[in-house]
């Protein structure tokens, strides 16, 4: 196992061994303990009560935060035409169509996400060994292959984020940075919860939220008890 440092170590007595906290005593907690010299994000990691390898298991979706994950999204979007004026126009850091196809084969990769319209998913198809294992394809099911362009971009723009259950039927999101208020990072933080709740498979048997955690980037993790997450998400006041 890794040797921490003093300063996680530190951090790490203020949280009660055993204790399962409620999402504002977590928030609250996660930013006292966050002493790095840079704005540390704020993450949430989820353990939930599915089989992964079965195909009606599957948990995946987006969802735009109300304040935004806090970093500064750099947007590509392989587009021609009306649709890349669009993009332009909403805001998108790189447009093109072939020759952004070629820029990419040949190494760039100077974005966070990607959009594509439909009609150049055959160029950008072959991109998928490249921008695939670097989890920047564009997906269907994350709304990044799509003819709205504009709006597409507008929603990476404002914080949409995608979540996705891993081979451990885990889910890591980010929800923002130590520097937003708690009232923000709350917001965030039930809207992400919602949509992992609504998106529950009905295959999935038991127990769905098993474990949640809130973390910073260099502090420990805090862990929160489900059945408060559940309270604080259908409680409609923040």
């Amino acid at each position: 196992m890794a040797k921490r440092g003093k300063r996680y170590q530190e951090a790490a007595k203020a949280v009660e061994n055993g204790k399962l906290y409620s999402p504002a005593e977590a928030i609250e907690l996660v930013k006292k303990m966050a002493t790095a010299k840079f704005d540390e994000t704020v993450e949430v990691a989820l353990k939930l009560g599915v089989d992964p390898r079965h195909a009606d298991q599957q948990v995946r979706g987006t969802v735009v935060l109300p304040h935004g994950t806090g970093k500064s999204v750099r947007v590509a979007v392989f587009a021609k035409g009306e649709h890349a004026r669009e993009a332009e126009a909403a805001g998108a850091d790189i447009v093109g169509a072939e020759e952004l196809v070629e820029k990419v084969s040949n190494g760039f990769l100077d974005f966070d996400v990607s959009v594509a319209t439909p009609d150049m998913m055959g160029m950008v198809g072959r991109l998928g060994r490249i921008l695939g294992p670097r989890g920047l394809m564009p997906n269907p099911k994350a709304g990044t292959v799509t003819f709205e362009v504009g709006r597409a971009v507008q929603e990476l723009k404002a914080g949409k984020i995608e979540y996705r259950v891993d081979r451990a039927a885990g889910i890591h999101v980010a929800i923002g940075k130590v520097s937003f208020d708690d009232g923000a990072l709350m917001q965030n933080f039930k809207t992400l919860m919602d949509a992992v709740i609504k998106a529950r498979p009905a295959a999935a048997k038991g127990q769905y939220l098993r474990k949640v955690a809130i973390s910073s980037t260099m502090g420990p993790g805090i862990r929160l008890d489900p059945q408060l997450v559940l309270g604080a998400v259908t409680d409609k006041e923040d």
